[in-house]
């Protein structure tokens, strides 16, 4: 209990004190996945995002930057800096990247780390090689930077991918550093059966990012997003239980679905979490 009760409160104020509060979409830290534009280049991914009202962004890896280059932390420094001035432009806060292979090539996990420390990203989002977990944990330390496992859907043809289950992923980390949790992909979690609510509970203290999604169809892999509050994955108790941990994201909405023309349905996500507000007691 002591060491959860640890790891949540540093969790709490590590996030707090790497994102500034005009980065608060409400009570939250918020924006979108880059992936939710995949169809666009990066410029147009911030651009986006920033239209809909969203103050934070996580990057992927192979995203257009333009007709010739991909935006991977295989970036060259002009390429950063680049991003860098659209993001200042834009009023964006880059907190996360991924989702990206952390495994057992060193150099390859060194310059994952090396591009977030340089972009001040302080979330690294993977499905890791589990056997490499010591080798990340020491890049965790010496970069003082977070480690967040992703969870696809549970694959039945598959009994080797476990990271659908929380409390898989909590047994990954929960002996390691206290930087060393889970992203939520709460939509996913909803395509294989599982109550958001009651993984997010499992994970209290070692969530340090959510892909945020409202699906049409509960424990259906094909189910596809809608706008916050109108599906199956009921934001308003996820957002209420983020609230009890005191976790201020960060939320990501990772919308796939309507690809080129969901701008006007992720602004009605990232209103829906401006304006939730908790229950009174």
């Amino acid at each position: 209990m002591k060491h959860l009760l640890l790891s949540l409160l540093f969790a709490t104020a590590s996030v707090a004190a790497t994102i500034p509060e005009t980065a608060k979409v409400g009570q939250f830290f918020a924006g979108c996945q880059a992936y939710s534009f995949n169809k666009y280049n990066v410029f147009e991914a911030m651009d986006k995002t920033a239209e809909c009202g969203g103050k934070t962004i996580e990057f992927y890896p192979g995203q257009k930057f333009d007709d010739k280059a991909k935006w991977d932390h295989k970036a060259t420094p002009e390429m950063i800096a680049q991003v860098k001035k659209h993001l200042e432009a834009k009023g964006l806060t880059a907190v996360a990247y991924g989702v990206v292979r952390l495994g057992q090539d060193d150099a390859e996990n060194r310059k994952i780390f090396e591009f977030c420390k340089t972009m001040g990203i302080g979330v690294v989002v993977t499905e890791p090689d589990v056997t490499a977990l010591d080798k990340i944990e020491a890049l965790v330390k010496e970069f003082d930077i977070k480690m967040a496992i992703h969870n696809h859907p549970k694959r039945p043809l598959d009994r080797a991918y476990m990271f659908w289950d929380p409390n898989y992923v909590l047994g990954l980390v929960k002996d390691r550093d206290p930087r060393m949790g889970a992203c939520a992909d709460v939509g996913h979690w909803v395509r294989s059966g599982l109550n958001p609510v009651d993984c997010i509970k499992i994970l209290k203290g070692r969530i340090f990012d959510s892909h945020m999604k409202d699906l049409n169809e509960f424990g259906d892999v094909k189910a596809h997003d809608l706008p916050f509050g109108t599906g199956k994955s009921d934001i308003p108790a996820i957002l209420a239980e983020y609230t009890a941990q005191g976790y201020p994201g960060p939320l990501h909405c990772e919308y796939e679905y309507h690809w080129e023309t969901s701008v006007p349905e992720i602004t009605e996500c990232l209103t829906f979490v401006r304006n939730w507000k908790p229950a009174a007691k």
